[in-house]
């Protein structure tokens, strides 16, 4: 593929946008059923939503985070689910481009491949001639339904080395899926649980995780001069991830507008909502609100873009409010979302009406330990305070 054939980001964002309708057409479905809709799966492939972080060499377009977070805004905003697992997919997908050139020879082989995957070192890892031997279980696994790889992370134990969290590349057919996702909100993500039962994972399709964290520590030469490569995993995962948010916050904005023209205030004279006062101070905060949302959203891709591009060193006050401009992102979303459902009535509480999915879908966002806008805002303040961070994630 030459630099021609790889679509602008104006188009890519045209194109998710194209398929809003469709996708919204599928969002109650994906809900009932807890997994994205295959159709859902097969219209974002065709427009090249997986192929937004493959390696330029795979076919793939090595988009830039701004480009992520304005078309993941168009996925949410037709459904959050679907939007939150496009996103999640395009994190695990960076993380294969660490891997060894041979590896992503094998993992970028399968069209469209997909790939999902986790933070969380929840299984164990003994060492194995030729590589490692992983038991254990990882939960919230979005997009695991319609994945080809997961990336796990599990803890290697060696009789004389201290304990090590790793990150590891498996097949989803070596992995045993649990479908426990019954939830409250993004039910349509189907973020099952995976397990891993004495699985063996070749020493190339592993890395050490502390090392991939601080940026720089992957295994990848064909990558090593690519600049979505350059940035660190965590604001790398922080751009990637905020997006959908924001599109569910303007789906909830689109969802109040289109019916209010007919709705009143029961009990009151007014034969409109639109007529009250209070809904003006409504709608007018909520909106202000998302485009709040935004500028923490485009600050943050465009700071990690800038930064690759020019591949220069993160400080640790960067990387803090890498985290601290995603949480913010959530809390405001959250704010925009809330006022708006508490603005459309009795009548919102029926499964037929957008808003309320779309709110259980933004609170869902905001409880996940690495986008939980007080966890975030209290890490940022820590180091602005001049401490050292309490954790790796950073």
């Amino acid at each position: 593929m030459t630099a021609t054939d790889v679509p602008t980001r104006e188009q890519l964002v045209r194109r998710a946008s194209e398929l809003v309708p469709q996708l919204r057409g599928k969002a109650a479905w994906a809900e009932r059923t807890r997994r994205v809709h295959d159709d859902s799966i097969e219209a974002l492939a065709d427009a090249g939503i997986f192929r937004m972080r493959v390696p330029a060499r795979f076919g793939g377009y090595e988009a830039d985070t701004r480009t992520l977070v304005d078309v993941a805004a168009e996925i949410g905003r037709a459904d959050g689910s679907t939007g939150w697992t496009a996103s999640v997919y395009w994190i695990p997908t960076w993380m294969a481009g660490l891997f060894p050139d041979h590896v992503q020879d094998e993992v970028f082989s399968t069209p469209d491949v997909r790939i999902c995957g986790t933070l969380s070192p929840s299984a164990m890892a003994a060492p194995a001639e030729g590589g490692i031997v992983v038991d254990g279980k990882w939960g919230f696994i979005s997009g695991a339904l319609h994945a080809h790889w997961q990336v796990v992370v599990a803890v290697q134990v060696a009789p004389d080395s201290e304990p090590m969290p790793v990150m590891a590349l498996v097949p989803l057919a070596d992995l045993r899926i649990v479908d426990d996702w019954d939830t409250s909100g993004l039910r349509g993500t189907g973020s099952v649980s995976t397990v891993a039962e004495n699985v063996f994972v070749p020493a190339d399709r592993v890395l050490p995780l502390g090392v991939v964290m601080q940026g720089r520590g992957g295994a990848s030469r064909a990558n090593a001069e690519s600049a979505i490569h350059r940035a660190p995993l965590l604001p790398v995962a922080s751009a990637s991830s905020v997006g959908a948010v924001l599109g569910m916050a303007r789906a909830a904005k689109e969802a109040f507008l289109e019916r209010l023209p007919d709705r009143r205030i029961t009990y009151t004279d007014y034969a409109s909502q639109a007529e009250a006062p209070l809904t003006h101070h409504q709608v007018a905060n909520a909106a202000l609100k998302i485009d709040q949302a935004e500028f923490h959203a485009h600050r943050l891709a465009d700071l990690v873009d800038a930064k690759s591009a020019r591949d220069t060193h993160w400080t640790l006050e960067e990387r803090a409010r890498a985290r601290a401009d995603m949480g913010a992102v959530i809390r405001l979303a959250k704010e925009a979302v809330d006022i708006l459902a508490s603005a459309s009535g009795g009548s919102s509480v029926y499964s037929d009406v957008a808003i309320q999915r779309i709110a259980r879908d933004v609170q869902a966002v905001s409880l996940h330990a690495l986008m939980h806008p007080d966890t975030n805002t209290e890490l940022y303040g820590r180091v602005l305070c001049g401490l050292e961070p309490n954790t790796l994630y950073v």
